[in-house]
């Protein structure tokens, strides 16, 4: 079987973890932050796993990760 290319855009975004799980950081984070207030920006920068209904996805996207 072939070798299997990995989706540029996804290796950027998303880190498995031991378990299994998808890494990936929180949206809204890049610009327009003077309107967001601390409290919202400073929880912006924890990140957060990947919705199940997603992670087969990702995983055939990152296969070597």
């Amino acid at each position: 079987m072939p070798k299997l290319k990995t989706h540029s855009g996804a290796k950027k975004r998303f880190n498995l973890t031991k378990s299994g799980k998808v890494k990936r950081a929180r949206a809204y984070k890049s610009h327009i932050l003077t309107k967001k207030d601390t409290k919202r920006t400073r929880h912006l920068r924890s990140t957060a796993y990947a919705d199940e209904t997603n992670v087969e996805t990702i995983k055939k996207m990152i296969p070597y990760k």
